[in-house]
């Protein structure tokens, strides 16, 4: 419970970063933010492996750059469905979900490290 509610934190942090760095992402709030680090994760558990495949051999003809136009494309849909974040823009499109990623990433170690029986748990469920 502990390392879902610490993985969602860190995905609207995450989105926080991604607000003040691309102009093209606006959120309303951290409650908007909460709400769309959970959107998000759930977007990437449910459409992003069905685009996935969907996309699989212009992937392969692209060298997997492709994966950054679903990525976006799934970063995109969640700020259709969350009140109050806003995705506009090529660069915000393709850009924000790579350093979401990347500050995620960071984060979700950090927590790693501070709460390890939290994080494992997480993975065990």
């Amino acid at each position: 419970m502990l390392g879902n509610a610490l993985v969602v934190l860190a995905i609207s942090l995450s989105l926080l970063v991604a607000d003040i760095i691309f102009p093209g992402v606006n959120l309303a709030n951290f409650p908007a933010a909460l709400i769309a680090g959970v959107v998000i994760g759930l977007v990437n558990a449910v459409v992003k492996p069905v685009l996935f495949i969907l996309s699989l051999p212009i992937n392969i003809i692209t060298l997997g750059a492709f994966s950054l136009v679903v990525n976006g494309s799934c970063f995109w849909l969640s700020s259709l469905i969350v009140p109050g974040f806003q995705v506009s823009g090529f660069l915000s499109f393709l850009l924000a979900p790579v350093l979401l990623s990347f500050v995620n990433t960071l984060l979700l170690k950090y927590f790693e490290e501070k709460f390890p029986n939290a994080m494992t748990e997480n993975l065990s469920e």
